[in-house]
């Protein structure tokens, strides 16, 4: 997910790269910080004695302004680069691209340069329009809250799982998604009368009849920037997608003579569509993982996916390299250069993924790959510890609540129930570190694979901290015994609601992953909590500032 899913942005980057090559044929991002949004119903306040249900002892710790607005200002960065890039992708699909020398010509055709300009621009003006009052209408009727409380349902998953399914197939050419005709024939009669009026319609008449390969991208961008929690994420994507569609018609009106340094519509139109689906498909089996996760089946674990992503690679690396052909394919004479150099990328990747069923951690693409801990043969992990007593120094300290449903990344020694967590560093006397985590969060899979590893900050998390992983959306049942009932009689009967309530409540964010520094003894902040953070000096800084402040 980037702050917007950086997975979106991630995968929308390599699309445009690809786009752009197999133009060629007639002619990998962003760092922006991402969590998973948990959306909880009423802050917690609850009846029971122990310190999971009250606050923390001394002043509740409040979120930064400064750390709130940065946030903001890189999702919503995030969220119009993936949009834009998307909608460059989509202007070479074949259902725009053709369009694009019709249209212009429409404008310039008996036309005074600076009317045909204004015109184009008109109709670039109502692209934007129609695709962010879409984007508008989608945060009104569902809420951006809302749709983001549905990214770690597990129903919703699943089905946009099967809907990037069916999408994917459908760009392989199996059929066609395709809004009524009618509709399309009622905007296009309204075009033809002319004036401004006109040139809406035909905005209008361009975004339904493209239905067909702009509905995957518009489809997956919409869902991961509602997703964010950024209440305008889904407006702001939608007007980087619309403004990278309006953006050419603008400058070829302007300058007509462009138009003729355009490649010929042809068969790599198709081609364009066909590696979309590839890249569709890798992408929806994310969504799977997802409910396979937070449901606990353990039937899609991270060598089933690497086995999955490693045969669609190869495939999308042979369909580019012409050994393989699809229904609408035309036959392949040559190779292209750069078409040779992308396949030589796509089936590089490939090969690069192929250790992973060993356990290697593949650190590029982590965040999209559930969990290290879900692999059943890993030769990785057990060499980032160099002492074999620390381990033995933990056993005795072994936790015992939720172990048969959750597993610490890189065999730490953590702890998933709040309070056991707290007495433990109680009868140790070592500080705590929370991971408020996710399933769901591609970036916590990152920071554990990443970040994590590093010989000094392994060393601190297994040895001079006790570790407390609390899973907010974890859809497990809590016993009768645990549950928590909320003033407004709410009651919360999950180990996620629990967990994502205590993190709205105490500290003021539902957003993963958040790193809190406690003395166990006041479950007070040590020092200001801290989200994603890759450089791996800073989270050392952050981890020792922690142990200085609990040593005085």
């Amino acid at each position: 997910m980037f702050i917007f899913n950086k997975k979106v942005l991630g995968i929308l980057v390599l699309l445009f790269s690809m786009s752009l090559a197999t133009c060629a044929q007639d002619s990998i991002s962003v760092d922006g910080l991402e969590f998973t949004e948990i959306q909880t119903d009423q802050p917690l306040q609850q009846h029971q004695a122990d310190s999971v249900n009250r606050k923390p002892k001394g002043k509740a710790f409040q979120k930064p302004d400064a750390m709130s607005a940065d946030k903001d200002s890189e999702t919503l960065g995030g969220i119009f680069l993936a949009g834009f890039l998307g909608g460059i992708a989509a202007l070479l699909m074949p259902c725009i691209f053709p369009m694009l020398p019709l249209t212009v010509s429409f404008f310039t055709k008996g036309a005074e340069k600076g009317k045909a300009f204004g015109r184009a621009m008109l109709y670039g003006l109502f692209i934007i329009l129609i695709y962010v009052g879409l984007g508008l209408l989608v945060t009104i009727i569902f809420g951006a809250d809302a749709l983001n409380s549905l990214s770690t349902n597990g129903i919703f998953n699943f089905l946009f799982f099967l809907l990037l399914i069916v999408f994917a197939v459908s760009f392989f050419g199996a059929f066609e998604l395709a809004l009524p005709s009618s509709w399309a024939n009622k905007l296009d009669a309204k075009a033809d009368k002319g004036g401004i009026a006109g040139l809406f319609f035909m905005a209008g008449t361009l975004a339904l009849v493209s239905f067909s390969c702009t509905g995957p991208i518009i489809g997956t961008l919409l869902v991961q920037t509602a997703t964010t929690g950024a209440l305008l994420g889904p407006a702001v994507g939608m007007f980087g997608f619309s403004l990278a569609l309006a953006i050419p018609f603008a400058i070829f009106a302007l300058f007509p003579s462009f138009m003729t340094k355009l490649p010929k519509s042809g068969g790599w139109l198709n081609s364009v569509k066909v590696t979309l689906g590839f890249l569709e498909l890798a992408f929806a089996l994310k969504f799977l993982s997802n409910v396979d996760l937070a449901y606990h089946w353990e039937w899609f674990d991270r060598e089933v996916f690497l086995s999955l992503w490693i045969v669609i690679f190869l495939l999308m690396g042979l369909y580019l390299l012409g050994k393989l052909r699809l229904t609408y394919d035309s036959p392949v004479l040559f190779i292209s250069v750069p078409k040779l150099f992308l396949g030589i990328i796509v089936l590089s990747f490939t090969v690069y993924l192929i250790p992973g069923l060993w356990g290697a951690p593949l650190k590029s693409v982590s965040a999209f790959l559930p969990p290290q801990e879900t692999q059943d043969f890993d030769l990785y992990t057990a060499s980032l510890t160099s002492d074999p007593t620390a381990m033995s120094r933990n056993e005795k300290y072994k936790p015992n609540k939720y172990i048969d449903k959750f597993k610490a990344p890189l065999k730490l020694n953590a702890y998933f129930d709040y309070q056991e967590g707290i007495n433990a560093a109680k009868i140790q006397n070592k500080p705590v570190l929370i991971d408020f985590t996710g399933h769901a969060c591609v970036n916590c899979r990152k920071m554990e694979a990443n970040v994590w590893p590093d010989k000094d900050v392994y060393k601190m998390i297994n040895e001079d901290y006790v570790l407390i992983q609390l899973y907010v959306d974890d859809k497990s049942e809590l016993d009768s015994q645990d549950e928590v009932l909320t003033p407004e009689g709410k009651k919360l009967n999950t180990i996620g609601k629990k967990w994502s309530d205590l993190q709205a409540r105490n500290f003021q964010s539902n957003s993963q992953p958040l790193y809190v520094l406690l003395d166990p003894s006041t479950e007070l902040p040590l020092v200001t909590p801290r989200g994603a953070d890759y450089d791996v000096a800073h989270y050392k800084e952050f981890l020792k500032e922690g142990l200085i402040s609990f040593q005085r």
